[in-house]
């Protein structure tokens, strides 16, 4: 498929390349043989069934049905098109599906209906229940949409969850919530104007008074004007709720005075003469798509105070239901909930609203580069990427129905739970949650050499939240200050995070004397000596490790590796420390894998290969984990009597010679060291027992190749590389990493030295 400039052409080509739509489904268990398929389906399905009869709640244990959800629409108003029937939605709800299972890991069909009576709708809905653990409805129209939710939540005992309302509703009163405590305001002091009748519009205002705005402050409008009490002219009893004892008739009418502008009806409906009018510090949600109520230059050119918000992309706060809808669903099918109340929903606002509060996560800041995501008028709500939204907002979803007694499946630890959901988005985590507890005994000093670059940055934010170690930033502390304000980071200098200005620091006499004396022998004067210590900033985090002013010592976000390991190695190396090896945690979809050498011997001896083996097996221990180790080669076993074969039997003859308590094997292909049948067939006395969790090659090239095809080709996400034999001192990261991947090396930075070698 080329790509179209023509958006449309590009749109459509999307949906159809390189198949038709945008879900398919895939199994989750192995049918490979016959003793597969009698498991699958007959006779051994016949227990799962049996089962089920006995004790319906089992399905959650049997099937999949607790982590299903069905997409619901009859096609009666779909986004900005209408009525185009329910076969024409389906593009939509597929996409729908599509983000239930990117953000919040749902599994989801779509069911396009061809029903228009809500009630006979409803009795579909309902028939559906024994397959799904909840329904989303999705695009139908006002007011049906409320009868069909209505008599589904009175017969069905899942979760039934109007997202065009609800989620509309909840993603409102998180920006509202923020909103007001931008402007200095409160729910129950501010009045509100709203234009819109339908659906989403009533369960806004629905919501913004269970949180505390006051009825007789709600002024509704829609077409026809103010929806005041005796009016006739397209009224139903959801809008008549909302109707106002007045005289006055027109949206001009009601806007003097308000604090708050609820738009979701039409293009160009608030006019800057009506801004002017409204309260100060006024607050609009001009929610329209794609067109707002009112541009938001238009309004800030009468209002320059305003707070904003719209339905779309291209603005700062975007009111987007997928900030709420995966992630209401999640906590709520993971306690078997039997619906979803108002406490769940405002647990959500309350999980959204705090989030934007927090500082950005640097998944988020990568995701949408180049905006200003600090909260205050203008990040006023959490982007989509966020990771931690799942975390935050299902925990205390899922906390909210424990609370109303209206799970059935309670969790036990909500810690765990909370900690479970992160590591779903953060696939680390789960992996890295020994290393940071080991991390957590014994507080370091962590040292960055590139401390102006902006992942070190958010890496040092989140070290504060998340472990107990002290960042030191080697860098310039305008730069760093301005950065860190660019960013949105609470950082503060030598309140939070230590700094070293090469430029103009106290102690670079000591520096630069230190580094003089340790390579005065080395061809190092004390002018060179000098000229390093103001330029050079993994020199001066070597030395700081040194003179014990920090702990460990983390480069390499930019430059070659080399060369950050011959300032480390010339200055630590004299303390009788010897890189021998790096080693890189791959983490797949099926597990993790750890691949070593990587960086440090272009070509290893046998007994450098010896010492890379002993090394990773003491590492991947500290990960919870038991070391099974392959000596990777061209050769197998001995049938290549030359290259790098050569050098791996004579590694295993010096493992051999030693006292070890790991298991390793080799020389062997990649293959069969991770297929435990190829390598029975081949070698059935092999001594290895399931497969590899760690690859040792004999070339770095082979090492560093096999890590960056994992990586860009593989979805592996890499941890490291860790560098072994500086007692922990000292390790050099590729520049690829991420403000995550710096976290994670900080903690294994932060382990005792006892610990790690």
């Amino acid at each position: 498929m080329t790509e179209h400039p023509n958006s449309r052409q590009a749109a459509l080509d999307y949906h159809a390349y390189p198949k038709p739509g945008k879900l398919e489904v895939r199994a989750t268990k192995p049918l490979a043989n016959g003793r597969d398929l009698s498991l699958a389906y007959s006779p051994g399905v016949a227990e799962a069934c049996l089962e089920i009869k006995k004790d319906p709640s089992t399905a959650a244990l049997y099937t999949s049905r607790a982590n299903l959800v069905a997409v619901v629409t009859n096609g009666t108003a779909v986004l900005g098109l209408g009525n185009i029937g329910a076969l024409a939605s389906k593009p939509v709800m597929e996409g729908k599906a599509v983000l239930f299972k990117k953000f919040a890991n749902i599994d989801c069909f779509d069911i396009e209906v061809d029903q228009t009576d809500p009630e006979k709708l409803a009795e579909i809905v309902c028939a559906l229940e024994p397959s799904f653990g909840a329904i989303n409805l999705e695009d139908i129209k006002a007011p049906d949409c409320f009868t069909v939710e209505r008599i589904c939540n009175e017969r069905m005992n899942i979760p039934v969850f109007h997202d065009d309302q609800h989620g509309t509703a909840i993603v409102v009163g998180a920006a509202a919530t923020n909103a007001l405590l931008v402007a200095g305001k409160k729910f129950e002091d501010i009045k509100i104007v709203s234009t819109g009748g339908g659906a989403a519009g009533i369960a806004c205002l629905n919501m913004l008074l269970k949180l505390g705005v006051k009825r007789e402050n709600v002024w509704l409008c829609d077409i026809h004007g103010v929806v005041y009490e005796g009016r006739v002219e397209d009224m139903n009893p959801i809008k008549s709720e909302y109707a106002q004892k007045t005289d006055l008739r027109t949206l001009d009418d009601v806007i003097p005075d308000a604090d708050l502008f609820l738009g979701l009806s039409g293009p160009n409906v608030l006019t800057p003469e009506m801004v002017a009018k409204m309260a100060s510090r006024p607050i609009i949600f001009a929610l329209a798509n794609p067109t707002p109520e009112i541009m938001p230059d238009a309004a800030r050119a009468v209002a320059p105070d305003a707070i904003i918000a719209t339905g779309r992309s291209d603005f700062p706060n975007q009111v987007n239901n997928v900030l709420c809808f995966p992630f209401i669903f999640r906590g709520a099918l993971d306690v078997g909930a039997t619906t979803i109340n108002d406490e769940m929903k405002i647990a959500c606002i309350e999980g959204i609203a705090a989030l934007a509060r927090e500082t950005t996560s640097a998944e988020a800041a990568a995701a949408y580069q180049g905006e200003q995501m600090t909260f205050g008028a203008d990040y006023l709500i959490p982007k989509p990427f966020d990771p931690r939204l799942v975390g935050i907002v299902s925990s205390a979803v899922a906390r909210a129905a424990m609370e109303t007694g209206v799970a059935t499946r309670p969790i036990e630890d909500m810690e765990a739970y909370k900690a479970a959901l992160d590591g779903s988005v953060f696939k680390s985590a789960l992996l890295m949650r020994p290393v940071f507890q080991a991390a957590r005994t014994s507080p370091r000093r962590i040292v960055f050499a590139e401390g102006e670059d902006e992942r070190v940055l958010r890496c040092a934010q989140a070290m504060l939240e998340e472990t107990t170690e002290r960042p030191i930033l080697i860098g310039r502390p305008e730069v760093i200050e301005r950065r860190m304000e660019k960013a949105g980071l609470s950082l503060k200098l030598g309140r939070d995070v230590d700094i070293v200005n090469p430029e103009n620091d106290p102690r670079y006499r000591d520096y630069w004397e230190t580094y003089h004396h340790l390579l005065a022998r080395r061809g190092v004067s004390p002018a060179i000596a000098r000229a390093i210590m103001r330029t050079n900033t993994t020199a001066i985090g070597a030395v700081m490790v040194h003179r014990n002013e920090a702990d460990s010592l983390i480069c390499g976000t930019f430059g070659e590796t080399r060369w950050h390991l011959n300032y480390i190695e010339q200055v630590l190396g004299r303390d009788g420390a010897r890189a021998h090896g790096s080693l890189s945690l791959m983490i797949l979809e099926d597990g993790p894998l750890f691949i070593a050498d990587t960086q440090v011997h272009q070509h290893p001896t046998p007994e450098q290969l010896a010492e890379i083996a002993i090394g990773a097996a003491r590492h991947v221990r500290r990960f919870g984990l038991t070391p099974n180790v392959a000596m990777c080669s061209q050769s197998q076993f001995g049938n290549q009597g030359e290259g790098s074969g050569s050098r791996l039997r004579k590694a295993i003859q010096i493992l051999d010679a030693g006292d070890h308590d790991f298991c390793y094997e080799g020389e062997m292909n990649i293959d069969t060291a991770l297929d435990p049948a190829l390598r029975a067939r081949l070698f059935p006395d092999n001594r290895m027992t399931g497969p590899a969790n760690v690859l040792v090659f004999a070339h770095a090239d082979a090492a560093s190749g096999v890590r960056n095809i994992l990586k860009m080709k593989g979805g592996g996400l890499e941890v490291g590389p860790i560098l072994m034999g500086m007692g922990n001192r000292a390790h050099v990261v590729s520049p690829s990493i991420t403000a995550r991947g710096l976290l994670n090396m900080a903690a294994i930075a932060g382990t005792p030295v006892a610990e790690y070698g």
